[in-house]
């Protein structure tokens, strides 16, 4: 099979990736992608796709992934995991969703109550309409970023 992308690492690169490999005090992954670049190189072993990923015990689409960073962004993009071009789902609260939760939660709670809960600011968010659904972990987290002071006391 005639390969599209090939691995010609240089001296200092593979001095480099030798280096990375034998310290192995950086990420799994990353060692991981140098053995592969080691392994792929055609002024070295030049093993096969398939004999690296079962050596390395990884997917051969990893290897053939890491290859192809290789010859079209560079060493240090071959060694890095793949940047997700769109994040999975769209956050639930945008700039201004994230700033009616804090008035929300700066404000005097609901009557017979003596602070917000996170279901109960949840619960308030869509009665709003600012939002179709939330839980409340999402709300949790959105507080804990922004530090807001009357959540973030301890209850007692």
């Amino acid at each position: 099979m005639h390969k599209k992308y090939i691995v010609r690492l240089t001296g200092e690169e593979r001095t480099e990736l030798e280096a990375m490999v034998k310290k192995g005090k950086t990420a799994a992954y990353k060692i991981k992608h140098a053995n592969i670049l080691l392994a792929a190189d055609v002024n070295g072993p030049a093993w096969p796709d398939p004999r690296i990923a079962k050596a390395l015990s990884c997917h051969l689409r990893t290897v053939e992934n890491v290859r192809r960073r290789l010859v079209l962004e560079g060493l240090a993009a071959a060694l890095q995991r793949k940047k997700q071009a769109q994040p999975s789902h769209p956050p639930k609260l945008d700039g201004k969703g994230e700033a009616r939760l804090i008035a929300l939660a700066c404000s005097q709670p609901p009557e017979g109550r003596d602070r917000w809960t996170l279901k109960l600011l949840a619960e308030r968010l869509v009665a709003l309409e600012v939002v179709d659904s939330i839980s409340d972990q999402t709300v949790r987290r959105t507080l804990k970023k922004t530090h807001c002071g009357r959540i973030s006391r301890s209850v007692g």
